[in-house]
Order: structure tokens, then C-alpha cells, then sequence
């Protein structure tokens, strides 16, 4: 029996990492309808940023998380700003090619810097919590406890302060939002700013339990987008479930079948669910 639970942690723990990438990635298709494939690359950089601040300048493990976050929310922003803004009157096809060349780009410039070797981030929580058999490492743990808050977090942000009302109200309407005055460059860039800090808390949490590489953001950004067709594309919630979904499909077909498909069991997911219900799990919508 402890192994089916170690199994649900385990689940938990993919479900939370996949979920606040997705979540990120979701907020920018649901407000600006942007299938942001640079998304990965913000992750990526994301743990590069927690590396070179940790091992190279010597900060705390807290403070490279925030770091990294405010340096990947700077730079979605100046994506958001220098590419995408300019595009946005543009065929829908010239979006993603561009989300593509920043993505090629990102990861050139990483690589210019780390090269393409392998690396491992170092984390203060090393430690093993033992519940009667039960087997928790601490570092699974936070991020699990990690993920939750930032999803309760960026709810009460979305539902109780003014910004995030403009957010909804983007997302409802974009000719609604327009004709009651909101700023739609203000809500992108914080759009794009939030997706990035997402990118960068999930990349720091994951990279001690994983390696940290240029390309590291290629698979994950994959599954983010079938956990986003899963859930239902603009919808929060959608993304969360989602996330949840493929966890611990990975999790249980890994351990149960073989590790060798876990990967395959996502994208076997994505044609299943969307074969009973094409739009996804849940109503598009950012609620």
C-alpha cells in the first residue's frame, strides 16, 4: 500500500510542476490568444538564472527563487513588448514563428554561456521525511505545498485586486475590456510578466529533484500544452486539472507499465479525453 501512495506523491509532485507551467501558458492564450511556445525557454532560464544566483553568486536557495522569478518576469515582459506587441494586428501564423525564434534564441544564448552540459541545482531541503514506511523527500514536498499557494495565491490576486480584474475582464471580452477603458498593453505585460514569474518558481522548485539543461524546457512545454487542450484552452482551473491529470498518469504508468512510456501515456491521454470531449475538460474562460 505505501508504494501506491509513494506513487500519488510522486503524481503530486509531476502534476504541480506541469500545472504552474500550464498555468502560465493558459493565462497568455486565454487573454491575448498567443500559443506562446517561448514558454518553455522562460523555464529554462528560469533554472538557470536559480543556478548561476545559487552556485555562482552564492545566495540562498529563497532568494535565487525570487530572483530568477523577477528576471524572467522582466524578460517575458520584453518578449511580450518587442515581438509580440508588434504583432499582434499580424496573421496568427506570425505569433508562433516568432514564439519559436525566441525560443531558438534563449536557449543559444544559455548554451553561449553554460554550454550544454548537464547540471544539478543544490537545495537546502535534502532531507527525508518517513510517515510509518511512507517516504517523503522534503524537497517533493515543497514543491507540492509550493504550487498550491501560488494556485490559491494567483486566485485571491485575479478575483480581489483591480489588476487582476482586468485580467478576467481581458479574457472575457477583449471588445468589452476596450470599451470600458482598460489598458489592453498594461494587461499584457502583466500577463506576460505572471506567466514568467510561474515559469521561473516552477523551474527553481523542480531542477534539484531534475538536471538543469538548455533543452529542458522542450518536453515540458509539450505536455503544457496537451495539459492545456486537456483542460480546456484559456481556462485556469482547466490547467490546473490538467496538470493533475497527466501527474499522475505519468506516475502510475510509469511505475505500473514501464518508465520507458511515461512520456507517450500524456500524448495517449491528450487523443483519449479529446476523442470523448473535443473541448477540452473545462469551458474556456480565465475563472
Amino acid at each position: 500500500m505505501n508504494l501506491f501512495f509513494q506513487q500519488i506523491i510522486n503524481g503530486l509532485t509531476l502534476g504541480s510542476i506541469y500545472g504552474l507551467v500550464a498555468l502560465g501558458l493558459t493565462l497568455v492564450y486565454g487573454i491575448l490568444h498567443i500559443p506562446n511556445f517561448a514558454h518553455g525557454a522562460l523555464y529554462m532560464v528560469g533554472a538557470f538564472m536559480s543556478y548561476f544566483l545559487m552556485m555562482d553568486l552564492g545566495v540562498h536557495y529563497w532568494v535565487a527563487m525570487a530572483g530568477s522569478a523577477a528576471i524572467v518576469a522582466i524578460l517575458a515582459v520584453l518578449c511580450e513588448r518587442l515581438v509580440f506587441h508588434p504583432l499582434r494586428n499580424s496573421p496568427p501564423i506570425h505569433d508562433k514563428i516568432a514564439a519559436i525564434g525566441i525560443l531558438l534564441f534563449l536557449e543559444a544564448l544559455v548554451q553561449m554561456f553554460w554550454g550544454a552540459d548537464f547540471r544539478r541545482l543544490s537545495s537546502p531541503f535534502t532531507g527525508i521525511l518517513n510517515f510509518d514506511g511512507l517516504i517523503i523527500p522534503e524537497q517533493r514536498l515543497l514543491i507540492i505545498v509550493g504550487a498550491f499557494v501560488l494556485v490559491a495565491a494567483l486566485q485571491l490576486f485575479l478575483r480581489k485586486t483591480m489588476i487582476g480584474a482586468t485580467i478576467i475582464a481581458m479574457a472575457q471580452s477583449r471588445d468589452g475590456a476596450f470599451l470600458v477603458g482598460i489598458d489592453a498593453n498594461r494587461v499584457a505585460m502583466m500577463t506576460f510578466a505572471i506567466s514568467g514569474v510561474l515559469a521561473a518558481i516552477a523551474a527553481t522548485l523542480y531542477a534539484p529533484i531534475n538536471l538543469v539543461y538548455p533543452a529542458m524546457g522542450h518536453l515540458v512545454i509539450m505536455k503544457a500544452f496537451v495539459i492545456i487542450i486537456l483542460g480546456g484552452m484559456g481556462s485556469i482551473p482547466g490547467a490546473i486539472a490538467g496538470g493533475m491529470i497527466i501527474g499522475f498518469a505519468e506516475a502510475f504508468g510509469g511505475f505500473y507499465i514501464s518508465t520507458a512510456y511515461k512520456d507517450i501515456i500524456a500524448f495517449g491521454l491528450l487523443v483519449v479525453i479529446l476523442s470523448v470531449r473535443p473541448q477540452g475538460l473545462f469551458a474556456k474562460g480565465a475563472h
